[in-house]
């Protein structure tokens, strides 16, 4: 059973920066993606970054593109989101995920593992 655990979540103020860490443990953790994913209260499961687990290709949603940046340290077993220019739109609950197969990786249906979140508030 894999097991993924985020941290650096907070409140930081319009136009700050955060980086999230989604750290992975448990049975020979080699997926074939990681992405992260944010929730806001009210709204839907939306996809904001993605990456290749062996060859690191990277995939962004268009609201964060220029400002986000996935990346991932495999000896480590960890993936991170470094958030730049953060604005209020940005607040909410952000997952990382772990999927095995390749797709349509915005799709969290598509995603077997997940992370129980850290809360990320951007306030004016």
């Amino acid at each position: 059973q894999v097991q993924l655990v985020e941290s650096g979540g907070g409140l930081v103020q319009t136009g700050g920066s955060l980086r999230l860490a989604c750290t992975a443990s448990g049975r020979t953790f080699s997926p074939y993606m990681m992405g992260w994913f944010r929730q806001a209260p009210g709204k839907e499961r939306e996809f904001v970054a993605a990456i290749t687990w062996r060859g690191g290709t990277t995939y962004y949603a268009d609201s964060v593109k220029g400002r986000f940046t996935i990346s991932k340290e495999n000896a480590k077993n960890t993936v991170y989101l470094q958030m730049g220019s953060l604005k209020s739109e940005d607040t909410a609950d952000y997952h990382c995920a772990a999927r095995s197969l390749g797709g349509n990786f915005v799709n969290p249906r598509d995603y077997g593992y997940w992370g129980q979140g850290t809360q990320v508030t951007v306030s004016s």
